[in-house]
Order: C-alpha cells, then structure tokens, then sequence
C-alpha cells in the first residue's frame, strides 16, 4: 500500500492511496461466487447459479461495494501507518486502476495539536458564600409569597403589589396597532411585564375606572414597528385584588412536607436545601469561569466535523424540549445558526479540558464519584434507592465519572492560577 499525505487547509488531510488491483479484482471474484452459492433464481437450483449470471446481473454493485469495503478498510490501515487522527467520517473518492494499482482518496479533518498555556497567567476570582439567617427568613417570605391569596377590593385604589385585572385598546396616531388589544388582562403590580410607564399609569386607579395613559416603547423593544414610538392605552379596569400572605402556622408548614408543623423543622429543611443549592451553583460558577479563561488564553482551531455533530445534538436537544406532546412534523425547521456558537465553544472545551486531563494523567477518583452522587441523591426522599441505581447503571455510573474528571481538571487550573478570594452574599449568587 503506498500512501501520500496533503495538508489542504486548516486541519483537512487528503490522503492518497494505491493498493493492489488485483486484490481488489479476487474480493469481486470472491463475493461474486458467494452470491452464487446463496442466490435463488428462476432455471436454476439453490446455490448452482452460475457466477458469469450473477455477475451480469449484479457485477456493477458488487464492484462498487467491494471497492467502498476496501477503501474503508485500507482508510483506516493509512491512518495508523502516518500517526494522524481523524476527527470525523472521510470523503473517499474513487480513482483510476494504472500501473496495476487502485488509486482512491480520502480527505477528512483531524483533530488539533494543542499546547496549553501556563495557568498561572490565568486570574480567576473564587467565590465564597454562606447561608445565613436573614437568607432563610427570605426564603419563608418567598413561601408565603406562592401560597398568596388574592381579596378583591372596591374601594380601595390599585398600588405596588397588588393585582389588576384589566381591558385594554392600544393605539398610536389614533390608530389600533396589531397586539395592542386585550380583554381580562391579569398583571401584578411591580412584576415589570409590561414597557415602562404602563404599571405607573395604572396605579391609584380603582376598580370600574376608564382612563387612558401614555407611554413610549423603548427603542429595543422586539416589534420593529413599535421601536421608540408614542402610544395611548385605553385602560378598563375591571378589578384590583389586594394579597393576603397566609400565616406560617403549622398548616402553612405542613404543606412543605414537614409533618411536625414547627418552624424551626422547616428553617432547618430550608436551610439545608439553600445550602445543597448554593454549593452547586457556586462549583457551577467557578467552573463556568475557568472554561472562560482557559479558552481566551488558548486560541484553537476545531474540526467542522465535531462542530457539525455538536450542532445536531444541540439541536435535538432543542426539538425534544419544544416538541413536548406536538407532533415532530409539525416543528419548525431549526437552523445551524441557533446553534453553531454554542456547539463551537463546547467543542473547544472538551478538547481543551482533554488535553488537560491527558497531560497530567487525571483520573476520576471514585471516592469523588460517590461524594458526587451522595450530593445528587440528596435532593431525592429515597437517596439510597438513587444511589443503586446510579451505581448498578454502567452508562449512567460512567457519564457521572466523566463529570468528576472534569471537575479535577478545573480543580487542577484553579491550584495553579492567580485566585482572588472574594466573598458574596447568596441574594447575589443565586439570583444573578
């Protein structure tokens, strides 16, 4: 097998094979007389088809497919043979038999020679938190605030907080605008839905008032034809409700699951929930920030090839979580736009982080591992049964290790950059 190697562009190879064509002419023979052996044809018996019949009849595919075989095959061998590592499927082409030789292509991308930079250059900020009580009383409060039931009022006038139920007629230069027209439309006070101006206008107004008031769409409102202009609304207000927070007594307790009824049992619950969230919402962040960093200091070519495999799994990622219960006919027809940076990054992430993990011979360390899965099982009411199945699960055992393997590998970027320590409260974490 003689074997010529071409840098086209970027990553791209294109090798060029030859092989014996004989060889390549005995596996036509070869398979020719196979189909003959099985072949059941009119005029014949079992298995004594005449080979020039099949070959007649057949020769074309066969020749096609055997000469496909070998080159696949052949591909391969090459590969080996000149140390390269293709990062996807090969374009083989078909050459010419000369000089008793079979001629064919292969043109395919490899994956890139990365040399990591020296994380001490990195300047990362580590982020600290705690959950303290103020925290929790938050927490309750925001309990509360979902179990809020609503007392109608007529007397009383609508203000921050409370909970309008309106019909509303849109128009600009006097003209009904599309969109602009609604009837028994429910907005709360505060919750900042609607575009600037429009909640104040409807403040201090009560129950079966007609007014009209006037706002202007920000210039990067969505609607093109709405940008920047002045409108009038003319506002029914049909009804304003007032909240009633309820009272955390036992039966307000219990509803979360805590049969002893006693706040302190639900603080504590709570508390130990914020906390399970807060440590992985900070190991989320810091990771989220090394990868940023590790990729602004190695800049990388990636092979389409894995960007393109990236941007399908994206993409039916995408169609899964939007197709619920519809009909997958009857989803749109997502573009590789939607997708191509998010895929592009991720692959350079993976071949970053794997290069990590490569040069300093990292390893998941399975006492890591089931720290990891104790954490995931904590948020289940039967951790154990989690636990089983995770580690009685292969796949499912081997992508947690995976996610462990990571983890070293940012812990590992993290012990060598330049860290500053800096401390947050959890408001701020958690809700950036």
């Amino acid at each position: 097998m003689q074997v010529s190697v071409e840098t086209t562009e970027g990553l791209e190879r294109r090798l060029s094979i030859a092989v014996d064509a004989q060889t390549i002419d005995e596996e036509i023979k070869q398979a020719v007389r196979d189909i003959a052996k099985r072949e059941r044809m009119p005029g014949f018996r079992p298995g004594k088809v005449p080979a020039s019949v099949v070959q007649k009849r057949y020769g074309a595919a066969i020749e096609a497919d055997v000469k496909d075989k070998a080159m696949q095959r052949h591909f391969y061998e090459a590969v080996i043979q000149e140390k390269l590592t293709p990062a996807g499927a090969p374009t083989l082409e078909v050459g010419e038999i000369k000089d008793g030789q079979f001629h064919f292509s292969a043109t395919f991308e490899v994956f890139p020679e990365i040399e990591l930079n020296d994380f001490a250059a990195l300047e990362i900020e580590k982020v600290s938190s705690e959950v303290v009580d103020s925290d929790v009383d938050d927490m309750v409060e925001t309990l509360r605030k979902q179990r809020v039931n609503w007392s109608e009022t007529t007397e009383d006038a609508l203000e921050e907080g409370d909970r309008a139920t309106f019909d509303f007629v849109g128009k600009i230069d006097g003209e009904e605008f599309e969109g602009g027209k609604s009837e028994g439309f429910s907005l709360e006070i505060g919750s900042g839905r609607m575009i600037p101006g429009f909640e104040d206008g409807l403040k201090t107004h009560k129950a079966g008032e007609q007014f009209t008031i006037k706002v202007t769409f920000p210039e990067d409102y969505h609607a093109e034809n709405l940008k920047g202009k002045e409108a009038e609304f003319d506002i029914t207000l049909t009804k304003v409700e007032k909240p009633e927070l309820p009272e955390v007594d036992a039966e307000f307790i219990k509803q979360f699951g805590i049969e002893s009824g006693e706040l302190a049992d639900l603080r504590a619950e709570l508390r130990k929930n914020m906390e399970r969230e807060l440590k992985q919402k900070l190991r989320s962040d810091s990771k989220e920030q090394v990868l940023d960093k590790l990729l602004e200091a190695n800049e990388i070519i990636v092979p389409s090839a894995l960007v393109k495999n990236e941007v399908e799994q994206l993409r039916k990622q995408a169609m899964e979580r939007f197709g619920g219960q519809v009909d997958q006919k009857n989803l749109p027809n997502l573009p590789d736009e939607l997708f191509s940076e998010q895929a592009e990054r991720r692959v350079k992430v993976g071949l970053l982080l794997g290069e990590v993990i490569k040069v300093n011979e990292l390893q998941a360390d399975d006492e890591k591992v089931q720290e990891h899965l104790k954490e995931i099982a904590s948020a289940y009411e039967q951790p154990e049964q989690v636990i089983e199945y995770y580690n009685n699960n292969k796949e499912m055992k081997e992508n947690l290790s995976n996610v462990v393997l990571e983890e070293q590998a940012v812990d590992l970027i993290l012990d060598k950059a330049k860290v500053t320590d800096v401390t947050k409260a959890f408001d701020e974490i958690m809700n950036k």
